[in-house]
């Protein structure tokens, strides 16, 4: 048997940077608090807890509890959430991820500038609901699926901004975009792919490592959407594809490695889980 794990896999540079954060900041006297869970995986998340970390998932809480330190979760918040925690007495740390701040910088100002924002993405995933978190909600527009694309309704006259989840599909997030293009709005349109190249690469990778293995294991969070979409590519490609979260997971699927088998991992998913993965299917199969 052949194990091969994508050289991608693993945290990218925004996840890496906010868990170093926090694990810093549990050295510290105080109390900690991060503002959502501060990325999505679980093992970390429970972790962090034992060190007396506790996640908030709403202004609300932060009114009842002991002053100290809140770190924002990387995927970010909205502006008026923003806002309201820098008022709240407690001491702010911003571990959104750059390229995600990067994002609402551009929908702050084309918003700012009477045009309409679309945002390619999963309506109820943290990041972009921080996103439209910094636009005129009702000149917003989020969508997922070709469907929403092909019923969107906006008046030819209306200037447009489209952006991204950082962790879309970037095959999928072209077709939207052309579909878009099509209803004739592309005089005044701005389009900016702003999916992270962390993401491409990963999905790039993944794509082409599922097509030559017979065995693919997707590691990371329940909750992580990059980890669901690198699901779904190597499902594409390879049937017999697993999606675990720790070792543990992969007992419980009744895993049988098949010839030459490949390992990628999500955004969020921390380096010794990969290992131990990796040194199970090498060693015990």
């Amino acid at each position: 048997m052949n194990v091969t794990v994508a050289k991608s896999a693993g945290f990218c540079f925004g996840v890496k940077r906010a868990v170093e954060l926090v694990y810093e900041q549990t050295e510290l006297e105080g109390k900690l608090y991060t503002y959502g869970p501060i990325i999505h995986n679980e093992e970390v998340v429970n972790d962090l807890e034992s060190r007396g970390v506790r996640v908030i998932s709403n202004i609300e809480q932060l009114a009842s509890l002991p002053k100290g330190r809140v770190i924002i979760r990387s995927h970010g918040v909205g502006k008026a959430e923003l806002d309201a925690i820098e008022k709240s007495g407690f001491t702010v740390l911003d571990a959104t991820c750059p390229f995600v701040k990067k994002i609402h910088r551009i929908v702050s100002e084309h918003s700012a500038a009477g045009e309409h924002i679309i945002i390619i993405g999963d309506a109820s995933h943290p990041e972009v609901i921080g996103i439209s978190g910094w636009c005129n909600p009702e000149q917003t527009t989020i969508i997922e699926t070709i469907e929403e694309a092909e019923s969107i309704e906006i008046p030819v006259n209306q200037k447009l901004c489209i952006v991204s989840q950082t962790t879309f599909n970037n095959n999928k997030f072209k077709n939207l975009v052309e579909i878009i293009r099509k209803k004739g709005y592309y005089i005044d349109i701005c389009i900016l792919n702003t999916i992270c190249n962390a993401t491409e690469e990963r999905q790039s990778e993944a794509r082409q490592l599922s097509a030559q293995s017979q065995t693919m294991i997707v590691i990371g969070g329940r909750n992580s959407s990059n980890t669901q979409k690198l699901f779904e590519i190597c499902k594409k490609e390879c049937k017999n594809t697993y999606y675990i979260q720790t070792l543990e997971d992969l007992a419980l699927t009744g895993f049988s490695g098949l010839g030459n088998v490949g390992i990628t991992a999500g955004a969020s998913t921390p380096n010794n889980i990969i290992e131990e993965v990796q040194k199970y299917v090498r060693d015990e199969l």
